[in-house]
């Protein structure tokens, strides 16, 4: 029987209370694909910085190395200084870790609403592929005269070919196995070495895709063009910051940040790649079930297909959409089910699917949890 390690973080907040309902679909997907999971967690987060002082110890980096696949909840409180534990933890693993890709998904489900009128899940059924660990993150920056009127601050931007080649090779690779499209998203007339440098790498790399077409979108455009036509792209590639704002509008186009998902890829194969919803810690309702835990379960999906487990990624990413479909509204009291009674309703729709792992019932198109599974055996072939 096939077995993955798999590395728990549950986090802060409603981390805790949709990683749990993930586990429980993790378990259904277990008994009716024939794999199972060897499950480490891992306490990362305000309660573990607040009584130790520590953010990402070397041998929390040594646990979490060893093992196939992360699944993490959500980090951050109120009690601690915003931008501490995100940068301590999540960008700090990231980097420990090599996940050169983070993998965010805008797609709609049928029967899930979404502000933008008229738009329907056969339009909006696109993947951004983020450069993960340059950009504006990691550039280095200071502050002379703080606190003072004559403050002055600055912020670099890190781009490297190899990083960059990175990124856009696996957008090629996995725009091969969609519709055969790449879009780079940047700021090409303005940031106009880094914007050089991303062009340069797109044609390169092109030129071993003859069959995927390629353009370009300033990101101010993207803006734009992302809520009126999302069906224009299929593949989206672009830098670090530009990816985490345009995926945030890209939530919004799919029902919003509780139901979309991200993976931290390492495509090398030489540390594990992590798997988180895109929302955050939400404390405000920690504890009393009102977190959709869509976003977990479909993240979940994202790790089994990086795992290879391409029929059961297809069963989660299937379930969770009609359990969502049925939902009166997709947050809070109004859903009529608690976080953990959601949970419930999508493991016992895995627990009853097909061993089909294309169309996943009533979706719109393929499942990019395969798409994505074929991916990763290519790299790792």
């Amino acid at each position: 029987m096939r077995s993955h390690r798999l590395g728990v973080i549950p986090g802060d907040g409603i981390g805790p209370e949709v990683t749990e309902a993930a586990l429980s679909i993790l378990d259904a997907a277990q008994g009716r694909f024939g794999f199972t999971t060897e499950r480490t967690e891992v306490p990362l987060g305000a309660d573990t910085y607040l009584s130790t002082g520590e953010l990402l110890t070397a041998d929390a980096v040594t646990q979490l190395r060893g093992q196939d696949a992360i699944l993490f909840g959500a980090i951050g409180s109120p009690k601690v200084t915003p931008g501490v534990l995100e940068r301590g933890i999540i960008l700090a693993l990231r980097a420990e870790l090599r996940q050169a890709i983070n993998l965010r998904p805008v797609r709609l489900y049928p029967g899930v609403p979404t502000p933008i009128a008229g738009l329907t899940p056969q339009r909006c059924d696109l993947v951004v592929v983020r450069e993960n660990s340059e950009g504006s993150y990691v550039g280095g920056g200071s502050t002379v005269h703080r606190g003072t009127p004559a403050a002055v601050a600055t912020q670099g931007s890190v781009n490297t070919w190899y990083a960059v080649h990175r990124a856009v090779d696996f957008a090629f690779r996995l725009a091969a196995q969609r519709r055969g499209r790449v879009t780079l998203c940047h700021k090409t007339n303005v940031l106009v070495d880094a914007g050089a440098l991303w062009l340069a790498v797109v044609d390169e790399v092109a030129a071993r895709f003859p069959d995927v077409e390629h353009d370009y979108v300033h990101v101010d455009a993207m803006c734009m063009h992302l809520p009126v036509a999302p069906e224009r792209f299929d593949v989206v590639v672009t830098d670090n910051l530009f990816g985490d704002i345009i995926t945030d509008l890209g939530a919004v186009l799919q029902g919003g940040l509780g139901v979309a998902a991200s993976g931290n890829l390492n495509i090398e194969g030489s540390a594990p790649s992590m798997f988180e919803p895109v929302h955050g810690s939400a404390p405000d309702i920690q504890g009393q079930g009102l977190a959709n835990p869509a976003g977990a379960a479909l993240s979940l999906a994202l790790c089994l297909a990086s795992l290879g487990e391409g029929q059961a990624a297809a069963a989660v990413e299937s379930a969770t959409a009609e359990v969502l479909s049925g939902l009166p509204a997709l947050s809070g009291a109004g859903m009529g089910a608690s976080t953990a009674e959601l949970g419930e309703r999508i493991a016992a729709l895995v627990t009853e699917a097909g061993d089909g792992d294309g169309a996943a019932g009533g979706l719109a198109g393929p499942s990019l949890m395969t798409q994505l599974a074929a991916v990763q055996a290519g790299l790792s072939g």
